[in-house]
């Protein structure tokens, strides 16, 4: 199939190459494949299962944009309103409490 792969590929120059996967399941690239696609140690890549196997490509991850004035404001009316939890006197006090907040939530 006709596809179009987001770096320069030519089938005469790029050499096929094949990587044992290893006991957990990792698989290094080879150097030419990642100076081909431009990684670098501690970039991202996506696997995509497709109907003629696995294809491994970059990921450009895009923060999210928080609008933390707004979150605070609505942190600050659930606290005025009543709807907080503790203080606590301990993690596992904390957690106790927010695991029967959730199952009390459920059973409304």
């Amino acid at each position: 199939g006709g596809r179009t792969l987001p770096y320069s590929h030519d089938s005469k120059t790029m050499p096929v190459s094949v990587q044992k996967v290893g006991p957990k399941g990792q698989v290094t690239l080879p150097k030419h494949v990642r100076d081909a696609l431009g990684l670098k140690t501690g970039d991202l890549v996506e696997t995509v299962l497709g109907r003629e196997g696995a294809i491994t490509r970059p990921v450009e991850l895009r923060l999210k944009k928080v609008d933390v004035k707004k979150r605070l404001e609505a942190a600050e009316r659930a606290a005025k309103e009543g709807r907080v939890l503790g203080p606590f006197t301990s993690a596992s006090a904390a957690m106790r409490a927010v695991k029967q907040y959730a199952r009390a939530r459920r059973s409304h």
